[in-house]
């Protein structure tokens, strides 16, 4: 074990996971484009191959956290409400204080065969970007400016887009499909905890300690326009044992990490339609998770049962059957250029394998807390 997990973590591993990662994005970017023509003709078959494709992408990052650093998420819930999970469209809202909590999220919604249709909250920015941009783009993700006046009316027709989608979703504010939202707005830091519970202290509100205070109008047009579609909230707390703080180059290096998820089912019908009764709803739902945030860091575990989903091979296969269609004809190539002796195409590779190498540390530099954007700090300060 020693040796395994030695290799794991050596520059050579790393690169061929990049490479992988990135040549299997734009070709499937490609695929994406291709299905342009489509889209007028049929419109919800090409909803659906757009979502197989996105899912080849997506679950190698979920093969990556689950079968390289062997990371297990536990997950705590009502067995009530488990029988339910994949079975329903839902919005889920998550707390944003880690760096790999987005994957956690993935392998929640890889588990219960909801990944390929997932939706989320994104930066416009993001959607220009090849790969992991374009693949959203395709998949009808919310791209958002943050700034409210700008994206109120494409906010909302992006979620009236998905009244008609042929999959099961959930969405996350960040077939079945996930519809992922970080109320919070941004990722928790020291800094913007601060300025957030200023705020909290001048409009009245309680203080919280593992959170910082809810966007509370998105949440609420996100509600609204997706009644009669979305059965349910999903209120997902993530936090991990021992104090871990995971990372993204951590999981890369084939870093073990133990993360526990406590999910709560809410009925959409039980949150309130006015504008003011969702906003303060949504204030106690934080207040409630900010409680379990405490009691964990106290016990180290979340009330009720727990379980973990079974496994599903899916992602391991398509991971491996990437890894294996592409490291075939670029060992071929190392094979000719070494064969041709030819310094120019020599140099060439050994520049196409810095910039994969550089483009996947990018990447990863991006999921960093301490990269992370001013956009709490800014807005709380107006």
């Amino acid at each position: 074990m020693g040796l395994i997990q030695w290799l794991k973590g050596q520059f050579l591993c790393h690169l061929v996971i990049c490479y992988g990662f990135f040549v299997s994005g734009l070709l499937i970017n490609l695929l994406q484009i291709c299905t342009l023509p489509l889209w007028p003709i049929n419109k919800q078959l090409a909803r659906r191959i757009n979502c197989k494709l996105g899912y080849s992408l997506t679950s190698q990052s979920v093969a990556l956290l689950e079968w390289w650093s062997g990371t297990e998420v536990t997950l705590y819930t009502d067995p009530e409400n488990y029988r339910l999970y994949g079975k329903e469209n839902a919005i889920v809202v998550l707390n944003h204080n880690f760096e790999i909590d987005f994957l956690c999220g993935w392998t929640f919604c890889d588990r219960f065969g909801v990944l390929g249709a997932s939706k989320c909250l994104a930066k416009k920015e993001l959607s220009y970007l090849p790969v992991i941009g374009w693949m959203w783009y395709f998949l009808e993700m919310v791209f958002i400016k943050r700034k409210w006046e700008e994206d109120k009316r494409n906010f909302v027709q992006s979620l009236q887009n998905l009244r008609d989608y042929p999959e099961n979703f959930w969405v996350s504010h960040q077939s079945t499909s996930k519809f992922l939202l970080h109320c919070e707005g941004t990722r928790f830091t020291e800094e913007k905890h601060r300025v957030s519970m200023e705020v909290a202290e001048k409009k009245s509100l309680p203080k919280l300690k593992h959170h910082l205070l809810p966007r509370t109008k998105g949440f609420w047009v996100a509600v609204q326009n997706l009644r009669g579609t979305v059965a349910a909230v999903y209120c997902c707390t993530l936090n991990f044992r021992n104090n871990e703080t995971p990372t993204l180059l951590g999981v890369l290096n084939g870093e073990k990490y133990h993360p526990d998820l406590y999910v709560r089912r809410i009925p959409l019908e039980s949150i309130p339609e006015d504008e003011a009764e969702c906003s303060a709803w949504l204030h106690k739902l934080y207040q409630e998770k900010d409680k379990f945030q405490e009691d964990y860091s106290q016990t180290g575990c979340f009330p009720g049962p727990k379980v973990t989903p079974p496994c599903r091979p899916w992602a391991l296969i398509n991971w491996l059957g990437w890894t294996c269609l592409l490291l075939y004809p670029l060992c071929l190539l190392l094979v000719q250029l070494v064969n041709s002796g030819s310094i120019l195409s020599i140099l060439a590779t050994v520049a196409f394998c810095t910039a994969v190498s550089v483009g996947g540390r990018w990447m990863i530099g991006q999921t960093e807390v301490k990269r992370s954007s001013s956009y709490g700090v800014a807005l709380n300060n107006k």
